[in-house]
């Protein structure tokens, strides 16, 4: 499903018009993004939770080479699904 998709599902999921929708859409995601950005945690009961972790600089090899090179310390996104998404995705 890709966004125009999701838009319209949550247009005709809510009995909202498909701009209300996308505002919406994007309203949550600017959301997201800004409190990740500021290491925040979101957690939606039943839904999942994004969380920020961070990983360590470590060793890794160019696979063009073979050489080792060092990959530097990150932050990433990640996504745990709630007990009741999961139970619907099963």
């Amino acid at each position: 499903m890709n966004k125009a998709e999701l838009v319209s599902a949550i247009a005709s999921e809510a009995n909202l018009t498909k701009v209300d929708s996308k505002k919406a859409l994007e309203a949550f995601m600017k959301v997201v993004k800004d409190a990740l950005k500021k290491k925040n945690d979101i957690v939606l009961v039943g839904f999942g939770a994004f969380k920020v972790k961070k990983l360590a600089a470590r060793n890794g090899k160019n696979p063009r080479t073979g050489k080792t090179m060092k990959i530097s310390a990150k932050n990433v996104v990640r996504f745990k699904a709630g007990a009741e998404l999961a139970k619907k995705v099963k």
